[in-house]
């Protein structure tokens, strides 16, 4: 894991987010001697969230694939 001095830190703000969602978070030490430990946030979500398609299919056409399904392996 990754530690960066503050200094290191403000020069390098990118990187360092970048390497915390690949390393999952990386820590910055102040002259003082604390350590503070950042890391990207968590998003809440359904894995089953996903965009849809537009495939400019109408209703008609979707009803009529599901009673073929229905009818081959139904």
């Amino acid at each position: 894991m990754e530690v960066y001095t503050y200094s290191e830190a403000r020069q390098r703000l990118a990187e360092l987010l970048e390497k915390a969602v690949q390393d999952g978070e990386v820590r910055i030490r102040r002259r003082d001697g604390q350590v503070f430990v950042v890391r990207p946030e968590r998003t809440e979500g359904s894995p089953f969230d996903v965009e849809g398609l537009d495939l400019e299919l109408t209703v008609e056409e979707i009803v009529e694939v599901i009673r073929e399904g229905r009818r081959r392996f139904g």
